[in-house]
């Protein structure tokens, strides 16, 4: 078990299956320590407000624990909904939500810069 990398699961839709651990190590490196967690909308929204004072909906949230540690929440009701009016798939959009969530944990902007690598990286794990 690699206890730099835990999933958990708090609402009810499922995840896609992607490569999370091997894009994590390839994004964040192997000793980056994160937990990722899926949740629905009351949890992201609550979080949303109790830790950033926005009050709404988000897809993705990241919180930076320490240098080499951080959470992510990823909104799985968010993210179908977003799929389907972005017309793209449920696993390439929660894909490119998780890489977007990997980079701000990596001290990225938003930006062009982080926007190529973003879809560089799509790329790579389509």
């Amino acid at each position: 078990m690699d206890t730099n990398f835990s999933i958990r699961k708090t609402s009810r839709g499922i995840p896609p299956r992607i490569l999370y651990k091997q894009i994590k190590t390839d994004v964040l490196g192997k000793d980056f320590d994160l937990s990722l967690v899926f949740v629905g909308d009351m949890l992201s929204t609550r979080l949303n407000v109790e830790r950033r004072g926005k009050g709404y909906t988000p897809n993705v949230l990241t919180f930076p624990l320490t240098e080499s540690s951080g959470e992510m929440f990823i909104n799985l009701r968010e993210a179908k909904r977003e799929a389907k009016k972005y017309s793209i798939s449920y696993t390439t959009w929660t894909l490119q939500l998780f890489i977007h969530g990997l980079l701000h944990l990596e001290g990225m902007s938003h930006g062009d810069t982080m926007e190529k690598k973003e879809q560089k990286l799509v790329k790579k794990y389509s």
